[in-house]
Formats: structure tokens, C-alpha cells, sequence
């Protein structure tokens, strides 16, 4: 039988950090709106998600328990070492700002994506066409 700190240690291992579900459902609305971009530019900030070069924009994807959405699945914290969790997730949207502020000063314009919003595409396809748009 596998103790629960095993059993949550063996699902953290297995969160992915790029080429989530929701970043693919993503990439796959820009890709048939007929944009093109790059992935996970090293050199940026935050390593974005999906970037746009000529646009100089970039689209993060991020997990709304992960990142500290404001949603109900972001507003939830672990009941067994939540110490830990509290500082982790802080520490993540604290880190995100700062990206966020460093591709700005630097020119590029920034665009989240929320996991909870991947429900609604017809507003994100929206929000994309607008962002990329203008």
C-alpha cells in the first residue's frame, strides 16, 4: 500500500511545466486562426508559453492552483503541509509579476490565459484575435 506523501509525491512528479492540456488547447485555437508563433523562448523572461517575435507579444498559460488564480480552484491550498504550499504558490505569482513587469519594460506585450477560462473559448478566441490584433 502506498503512503498518501508517496502517493501526492508520484502526482506532483507528473504536473508538467509546458504542453499542458490547457496550453495545447491554446495553441491549437491560435494555430487554426491562422497565427503562427514560437514556444518557450528561453531567453524571455518567464520562458512564455506561446510567443509571437514580430508581434513582440507573448500568451502564458497558467494553472489556476499553480500560478494563485482567484478562481475556486486557485483559492484552494493542500491540507498537509500547508506551509509549504502557501510559500510555493506565493512565491509563483510573485515570480509571474516580475516576468510579467521585465517583458513589459522590455517592450513585449503580455496576454494570461487562465486554466478556469479554457471553458469558455469563443471569449478566448475573442480576447487572442483583439490581442494579437492590435
Amino acid at each position: 500500500m502506498i503512503k498518501c506523501s508517496e502517493k501526492r509525491s508520484k502526482i506532483m512528479r507528473a504536473v508538467k511545466s509546458k504542453d499542458t492540456s490547457p496550453e495545447m488547447i491554446v495553441r491549437k485555437l491560435i494555430f487554426s486562426l491562422g497565427y503562427r508563433y514560437r514556444l518557450h523562448y528561453k531567453n524571455l523572461p518567464g520562458k512564455p508559453d506561446i510567443v509571437f517575435p514580430t508581434r513582440k507579444k507573448v500568451v502564458f498559460v497558467h494553472g489556476c492552483f499553480w500560478h494563485s488564480h482567484t478562481c475556486k480552484r486557485g483559492d484552494r491550498i493542500p491540507k498537509v503541509n500547508r506551509d509549504y504550499w502557501i510559500r510555493k504558490i506565493q512565491s509563483n505569482a510573485i515570480r509571474d509579476k516580475k516576468n510579467v513587469k521585465s517583458l513589459e519594460e522590455n517592450g513585449w506585450k503580455v496576454m494570461v490565459i487562465w486554466e478556469c477560462e479554457i471553458k469558455e473559448i469563443e471569449n478566448i478566441k475573442n480576447k487572442l484575435i483583439t490581442f494579437l490584433d492590435e
